[in-house]
């Protein structure tokens, strides 16, 4: 007799994938889910004009299919496969796009352009959509907890060797595949994983995330036209499990260990960035945002600063004096140069000649940047921060905090801060009264009945101007209350 651990990995994963209903989806990962896909649509219209993108966009052959899912930004339309190619590389371009530490890498981007590009085509609605997306990225996540950590560390890049699995599980409930579609599915989907960490630092590094979204949606639809495969793929001697990790580093059980208990979206380890610099700057850089806005510090009155992250956060951001906009987001000293002027870190504060600011260099050589001696190499405290402010009439201030895991969790953006960074994405590509309905919109999304009332939002006239849009807007977001319960598509 066959035991439920000797069962393919692609059968037990496609039970749970079609049993994922509605009764499953708490509140908590429903707003979570909402969020995400807000984020991520946000982030993927920064990055469309980013040279990755653009450089797909003017390939040939590429994007040239005809459809009706539409690239992110454009007035172009074109298959679901395409779209989602092009908006997924789109959407990790500026690596501003939410994470999760289980995964070891970003569980949204190869699932949201690949959602959205079937469900415009197919007139589906966000309902669904947003079902879909919960139980995609479950499955990424839970096969991460199986195969990590050995799989990150070997160099495989785990948002598109597990992201894959997980565009294709979502797909598959997006078209309410049976159990058969959908194991078939995963299998096909295996024979697409790719990524190699060697290429973080370039463009192939968001390529990733196209790729796999596209061959996720890729396995899907072929599984959906009779394609076969084998289900067996990931137990084989010379399938995923042994060929991506190898013998005695990976544990299949620990995917199914409190399945959906709590949903993996509704995770402490999920967090969204605040700022479009590294992630490992960003509790130093709310610490200065507090010394500012709490007491009311200037950035003329500053005669010394002092920035005391866990050492670990250091070792890739202690940039004191940034040559470059790459190095200038990887520098501790000027993004919390940048915060104490101005009060926000923006998209802008990264392009140009933005780091050589007369005021922003003065900042820079006041600035000393040094492991906190307190929170040492404790791994308890590896994202915490201090950081302390010495005035020119010799008054100091100061900010502390020990644990600031992104911004998810138990510290989540509130809807203000995530409208700024939508509005601060959308705005180098939107026209400025296209901004503010699409996120609303998108708050609501489980009552949009076909996601073409979303996506006409996200469509660019070839006469706009994206430089007209520049200027930050003002907008009065809805409150933090729970959307009401609509009416779920069965």
């Amino acid at each position: 007799m066959t035991t439920e651990a000797q069962r393919p990995l692609t059968e037990r994963l496609a039970e749970k994938i079609v049993g994922f209903d509605k009764s499953q989806a708490t509140k908590p990962a429903l707003k979570a889910a909402r969020t995400a896909i807000i984020d991520t649509v946000g982030v993927t219209l920064a990055g469309m004009p980013e040279p990755c993108s653009q450089i797909l966009l003017k390939t040939p052959g590429v994007a040239t299919a005809p459809g009706s899912s539409l690239i992110f930004g454009t007035d172009r339309r074109t298959s679901a496969l395409d779209a989602t190619f092009i908006n997924g590389t789109a959407s990790h371009a500026l690596d501003y796009d939410d994470f999760s530490g289980a995964l070891g890498g970003h569980q949204s981007v190869p699932l949201v352009p690949a959602l959205f590009a079937l469900a415009e085509e197919r007139k589906l609605g966000g309902q669904k959509l947003l079902l879909a997306y919960i139980i995609g990225v479950e499955v990424e996540i839970r096969l991460a907890r199986a195969v990590h950590n050995h799989h990150y560390d070997k160099g495989w890049h785990p948002t598109a060797t597990l992201g894959v699995f997980g565009a294709a599980a979502a797909v598959s409930h997006l078209l309410g595949f049976d159990k058969e579609k959908t194991a078939t599915a995963l299998a096909i989907a295996a024979s697409h994983a790719a990524g190699l960490k060697a290429n973080f630092g370039t463009m192939v590094k968001p390529l990733h995330i196209g790729t796999c979204g596209r061959a996720g949606l890729l396995s899907a639809l072929l599984a959906e036209q009779g394609f076969t495969a084998n289900r067996g793929v990931f137990e084989h001697h010379q399938g995923f499990l042994k060929v991506y990790n190898g013998d005695g580093t990976y544990d299949v059980e620990r995917a199914f260990a409190n399945w959906a208990d709590p949903l993996e979206i509704a995770n402490e380890t999920i967090g969204l960035k605040q700022f479009p610099c590294c992630g490992s700057t960003h509790a130093a850089i709310i610490m200065m945002q507090a010394v500012r806005n709490e007491e009311g510090v200037k950035a003329e009155d500053v005669a010394k600063i002092e920035l005391l992250p866990h050492g670990r956060r250091l070792r890739h951001t202690n940039t004191p004096d940034p040559q470059t906009n790459l190095q200038a987001k990887f520098s501790v000293q000027y993004a919390c140069a940048r915060m104490l002027l101005d009060g926000a870190v923006r998209l802008k504060d990264f392009e140009g000649d933005a780091h050589l600011e007369p005021e922003i260099q003065r900042l820079l050589k006041i600035t000393e940047a040094r492991p906190h001696p307190d929170m040492a190499d404790d791994a308890e405290l590896q994202w915490g921060a201090e950081v302390i402010v010495t005035l020119k009439d010799g008054r100091k201030v100061s900010r502390r905090v020990e644990n600031m895991v992104g911004r998810g969790g138990a510290n989540p953006m509130s809807t203000d801060e995530l409208w700024e960074k939508f509005d601060d994405c959308a705005r180098r590509i939107l026209p400025r009264d296209q901004i503010a309905p699409l996120f609303e919109r998108l708050e609501t999304i489980d009552s949009v009945t076909e996601m073409g009332q979303v996506t006409r939002l996200l469509s660019v006239s070839p006469l706009h101007d994206a430089k007209r849009s520049a200027a930050p807007i003002k907008f009065a977001p809805r409150n933090e209350q729970e959307p009401e319960e609509t009416t779920w598509v069965p």
